[in-house]
């Protein structure tokens, strides 16, 4: 007697279709999505300013943006595993610090004191994970502690006063081809790169491991403690890098310096579609929300908003995109 299928044959082939629906026709669509989001910004300002749609604007966006940038292709990363760090404008603000102490009291080459505001990036990140993996803390309250801790630093390395370092780094906010400037090149290198490591190397694919199920990875022979800290130290590399972009832009370090700037990355990150709940995420996307929040606070200006109603606006835009990636990830999953 021949075996007949059973009633649930059919449903469960369903999930199965979807599941192997292409990955690349998953992010096209993110992608697509992202970017008649800013399309559509670009033309709502440009009719609302006469002068927002102009050469002159979008390169002061091009040229404001890198410091965000860099430190959201960190924040990707750190998000990616569920985890947080708070800490990264205060460790620009520190970076930053120590680079005009070297050159302005200490005396130090340029090449020494940006390697000395890298290095201090790298030991705060390197810190805030390897505390927060070590006794096995949320990375949301060590970061915090770092924040405070670090921002503190900055304020006594610096005396609580802006130290201005004039032109000795201003290479890097130059204008380059196109007016743009070498710190822009610099964060179009890195969110190309970092792509490509998420995506193509074991590495990222461990990132995305642990971020998605980590005792599975633990059970596969994969150690997520060491991928951990590295996208902890990673993150602070990259804040110190930013650290220096800023210093460049403004001829100066101010111990106030990247207040406010771990939101606006947390929320570059989330508007480009990555999980706060870890395990999905992209590069690429993020520089789509960086752009999408640059071009945001851009017209605003432009067309005259006052400060509390930009952050009302920007405020909405993000719940906006956590809601909108929620729906989208119920319906994958129905």
């Amino acid at each position: 007697m021949n075996a007949q299928p059973t009633p649930s044959a059919a449903p469960a082939a369903a999930p199965a279709q979807r599941a192997a629906t292409p990955l690349w026709r998953t992010q096209l669509g993110t992608y697509l999505g992202l970017a008649a989001v800013l399309a559509g910004m670009v033309g709502l300002f440009s009719w609302m300013s006469e002068y927002f749609w102009s050469v002159d604007t979008f390169v002061t966006i091009a040229n404001e943006i890198p410091a965000l940038a860099v430190v959201a292709v960190g924040m990707t990363f750190v998000l990616i595993i569920a985890g947080i760090d708070l800490s990264v404008g205060s460790v620009m603000a520190l970076s930053a610090a120590t680079s005009a102490a070297a050159i302005l009291q200490w005396g130090w080459p340029v090449p020494a004191a940006a390697a000395l505001a890298l290095a201090t990036g790298l030991v705060c990140g390197t810190i805030t994970g390897a505390v927060s993996v070590a006794w096995r803390l949320p990375s949301f309250i060590v970061s915090l502690g770092m924040l405070e801790a670090v921002r503190g630093s900055a304020y006594l390395v610096t005396d609580s006063r802006t130290q201005y370092v004039g032109d000795a780094i201003s290479w890097l906010a130059a204008p380059m081809v196109g007016g743009v400037s070498v710190a822009f090149l610099i964060a179009a290198v890195l969110v190309v790169v970092a792509q490509l490591v998420l995506t193509r190397t074991v590495f990222g694919r461990s990132v995305v491991g642990i971020g998605t199920n980590e005792e599975a990875m633990r059970l596969a022979g994969v150690d997520p403690r060491p991928v951990r800290i590295i996208v902890f130290a990673v993150t602070g590399l990259l804040a110190g890098l930013a650290g220096l972009m800023q210093s460049a832009r403004l001829e100066a370090a101010d111990p106030n310096a990247g207040s406010g700037m771990e939101l606006q990355v947390i929320a570059a990150v989330v508007i480009g579609g990555t999980s706060l709940m870890g395990g999905r995420g992209s590069v690429v996307t993020t520089a789509f929300g960086v752009l999408i929040i640059a071009v945001l606070g851009a017209g605003l200006a432009q067309i005259g908003a006052s400060e509390p109603s930009k952050r009302i606006i920007t405020g909405c835009v993000i719940v906006a995109a956590v809601i909108i990636d929620t729906l989208r990830q119920r319906r994958a999953a129905a």
